[in-house]
């Protein structure tokens, strides 16, 4: 997903609540529809990967490799967000990330929750 086609994605998820709790105040679930996730895999690239790498000797915050993980969760959200638009959602509750490296210079980024129904009490 390119970056004009994320931001577009942005916009849309302003109409779903998302949430790290397990409900949603002043709402009532109504219905399960099950786990949804996004899941992305990425590298840093070879100019960040460089660039990193050298500021990695002295310390500190990396902002290359802060991109670089930003990026991938901004991603990973907006695809557990179209999926449970695609579940006919109205809300994804118990929301979390994850991530693992895949192999060397090469880390997983998943964001998942569960795709929910609800109706305002």
């Amino acid at each position: 997903m390119d970056q004009g086609a994320l931001q577009m994605q942005n916009k849309k998820l302003f109409n779903m609540i998302i949430t790290t709790g397990n409900d949603v105040a002043g709402h009532e679930i109504v219905e399960y529809l099950g786990i949804v996730r996004g899941i992305v895999v990425r590298s840093t690239g070879f100019a960040r990967g460089i660039i990193g790498g050298l500021r990695s000797i002295g310390g500190g915050n990396i902002p290359e490799y802060v991109a670089v993980c930003e990026g991938a969760r901004q991603h990973a959200y907006a695809l557990m967000v179209q999926h449970a638009q695609e579940s006919g959602a109205d809300a994804i509750i118990a929301v979390r990330y994850d991530t693992a490296e895949f192999m060397e210079g090469v880390s997983e980024v998943l964001a998942y929750g569960t795709a929910v129904k609800i109706k305002r009490t």
